[in-house]
């Protein structure tokens, strides 16, 4: 099995980040033809990171996840760490928690919030913008319109009617147009649905592949998808917007449905066994005190906590 030279492997997770992250001019596809017809060891490099990249594991693959994680650990700037990481992670099964903590999507980001962390921006028209745990957005202002495409996770957007110019909301869902309204929208992980959950004004969503359109009010919540909407079912879910005050909250919601949204805030897993997922759980619950949530579920319902490590926590019966 042929060693490669550092340097190469890390040239080579930067084409990669250009190739298919960047998408690259013209002059940009010469220099990486250029780059990889110049050495063997070249053509090698982009061979494993580009299985890498694609789920697959090749001989030497773990010197290059390696290397990566080492030169995103000694480098100073966010944007380097996060392309190195991103590269290395994606699709291997070993890199579970690169992946989680560094996600492909924050590359292409004008903001982006890590696991655990929120954050409130103001966008060039006043609009208020409020980023949850582990999420990233794109803005665009102009002066024909206001954009924002949602790349991962889930926002809070307070848009003002007073401005004219159409604002919309980007994502592989479907667009939503958002005037004059306060909402909530999440990405599934699956990045096929987008859910909006309006609690001021109105918005109109157009899915990505259908020429439908359909209406949120407030107090009401919607799936999207690329062949259309329908209604969400809020039955056993925590409260859609009460995270932008840092809580988890409701009424006679899901214990396994608490307990993924606590696990969003956190690094690591909590695996809900299926004989205690639906008990009823009514409160609020700071998303930042985790650790403190889990302790009182276990002291007010029939369930035990097994930490096995810091970063898997099984709820069983008691």
């Amino acid at each position: 099995m042929t060693d490669l030279p550092e340097p190469v492997i890390a040239a080579a997770i930067g084409w990669a980040v250009k190739q298919d992250l960047g998408r690259p001019d013209a002059p940009a596809q010469a220099g990486f033809a250029e780059w990889l017809a110049a050495d063997p060891l070249h053509a090698l490099a982009w061979q494993r990171v580009s299985a890498l990249h694609a789920g697959h594991a090749p001989p030497g693959s773990a010197k290059v996840l390696g290397l990566a994680l080492n030169q995103a650990r000694r480098k100073s700037g966010r944007r380097q760490a996060l392309k190195l990481l991103s590269l290395a992670g994606l699709g291997t099964g070993t890199a579970w928690l690169a992946r989680e903590q560094l996600p492909w999507q924050r590359l292409l980001a004008d903001a982006s919030t890590a696991i655990g962390e929120q954050k409130t921006l103001r966008l060039a028209d006043g609009s208020r913008l409020m980023l949850n745990t582990d999420s990233a957005v794109r803005s665009a202002i102009t002066p024909q319109e206001r954009r924002v495409e949602l790349l991962r996770g889930e926002i809070g957007i307070s848009t003002l009617a007073a401005d004219g110019r159409p604002f919309w909301i980007d994502s592989p869902a479907g667009r939503v147009q958002a005037g004059g309204c306060r909402l909530v929208l999440r990405l599934m992980d699956d990045r096929a649905r987008l859910r909006i959950s309006v609690q001021q004004g109105a918005a109109a969503l157009h899915p990505a592949a259908d020429a439908s359109r359909s209406e949120v009010q407030a107090g009401q919540s919607r799936w999207l998808s690329a062949t259309g909407s329908s209604v969400a079912d809020a039955s056993g879910l925590p409260e859609a917007d009460a995270w932008t005050d840092g809580v988890v909250a409701g009424q006679r919601m899901r214990l396994d449905q608490v307990l993924a949204e606590l696990a969003r805030y956190r690094h690591g897993r909590i695996r809900c066994d299926a004989r205690v997922a639906g008990l009823p759980v009514s409160g609020v619950f700071h998303v930042a005190r985790s650790e403190q949530a889990l302790e009182f579920l276990q002291r007010s319902l029939p369930i035990r906590v097994r930490r096995l490590t810091p970063w898997w926590t099984e709820i069983l019966p008691r």
